[in-house]
């Protein structure tokens, strides 16, 4: 099992929950409002009057199967709008009850 956490513009939440459904990845925790700025390129999202887009994050567990597809189709949709960013991260599960 993976943890994998998602940091996105907020304009994308529908449709990763789209590529999460179709992939039939159903468990998830949901921010809203976050705010942040990559490490990488883009633009900062802070919720300013400068910077005034946001971001939000998911955090759903996956089996190992998977993980590797979830992950090309998020990068898939990514690549189709860069300037948006998206960023996904995969943890190791160690436990759950």
């Amino acid at each position: 099992m993976k943890a994998i956490f998602i940091i996105f513009n907020q304009a994308s939440y529908e449709m990763i929950i789209s590529i999460m459904e179709r992939e039939q990845i159903h468990g998830f925790t949901h921010w809203d409002n976050v705010a942040g700025k990559g490490s990488r390129t883009g633009e900062p999202h802070l919720g300013s009057h400068a910077w005034p887009t946001m971001n939000g994050a998911i955090m759903t567990m996956v089996e190992d199967t998977k993980v590797e597809r979830f992950l090309k189709l998020l990068h898939k949709f990514d690549m189709q709008s860069e300037e948006q960013g998206l960023r996904a991260f995969v943890l190791n599960v160690e436990q759950q009850i």
